[in-house]
């Protein structure tokens, strides 16, 4: 069991406390730290009972110690970049979100300019049918 926590150090802990703004994590030494929401994941966490929940065994870095004792860490800084670019969130309401970041720039822009040609459509049929009323009334 390490005795001391140095700032930048890996570390294995366990989710104590899930609060609105973070978790907190238990590390070896037996101190407790805050993972703050926006350090759970790449990605915007809305929720972070989507990510994590009390007893997960986490992998954190150490962001910061302050003489008071408060330990800041992070969950995303401590993953490799390649799994950072794909986070993995509990529920399935982000699996849509999550798949169609896997999409392709190309498969977007398909789809934006057909939505976007459906609309303009949409809106010249409306717009015509008003300039017809109006030019019947007079």
């Amino acid at each position: 069991m390490p005795s001391e926590l140095e700032v930048g150090q890996i570390v294995e802990g366990t989710v104590s406390g899930i609060a609105p703004f973070g978790a907190f994590v238990v590390l070896p030494t037996g101190k407790t730290g805050l993972v703050h929401i926006s350090e759970v994941a790449d990605a915007y966490v809305k929720d972070i009972k989507d990510y994590l929940k009390e007893s997960d065994k986490v992998t954190v870095k150490v962001l910061s110690m302050d003489p008071s004792g408060k330990i800041a860490l992070s969950i995303r800084q401590a993953q490799p970049k390649a799994q950072r670019e794909t986070p993995s969130p509990r529920d399935s309401g982000h699996r849509e979100r999550r798949a169609s970041s896997q999409t392709s720039f190309e498969d977007k822009m398909q789809r934006f300019m057909k939505d976007s040609e459906d609309r303009l459509q949409d809106l010249r049929r409306n717009t015509e049918s008003k300039r017809g009323g109006r030019g019947a009334s007079r």
